[in-house]
């Protein structure tokens, strides 16, 4: 049972407390999402999950975000993700100048991707990278 499913089911969705000694999202008041998107923000900026969980971004802003890994700041072994479902970070960054490809629109927009691989993951919004909207999941072994 991932983190989301197991605080759905005790009742504790909302509670700080709990996502916090899970090692989880912070408590953002965007219900399932582990990170929301500010104006050029992720919140939170840092999130630590076990290996074989799905962290879900969600856009609670009234602008268009990204989720784009950062190609050469994922581990070797590890897949490659962007929102749009792109397979690297050149395919992203273009689609996205060409069409506005991959964004998440306002209003709660979300992408999803689970990590298999322990490791640290760096990841940005291209169209406010410039702004430091810049986030990271660190990825524990399972036990």
């Amino acid at each position: 049972m991932d983190r989301r499913h197991f605080l759905q089911s005790t009742g504790l969705v909302g509670a700080g407390l709990a996502a916090g000694c899970l090692g989880g999202s912070a408590n953002t008041g965007a219900g399932d999402a582990d990170v929301t998107m500010s104006v050029v923000a992720f919140r939170p900026d840092a999130i630590t999950v076990t290996a074989g969980e799905t962290v879900v971004w969600r856009n609670t802003s009234k602008q268009s975000h990204t989720v784009t890994a950062y190609e050469d700041r994922i581990p070797d072994a590890a897949d490659y993700f962007a929102s749009g479902g792109y397979d690297s970070q050149a395919a992203a960054e273009s689609a996205w100048r060409e069409s506005a490809g991959g964004r998440l629109t306002p209003g709660g927009d979300e992408f999803e991707h689970t990590f298999e691989v322990p490791g640290s993951y760096t990841y940005f919004c291209i169209p406010h990278e410039a702004r430091g909207m810049i986030g990271s999941v660190e990825v524990e072994p399972a036990d």
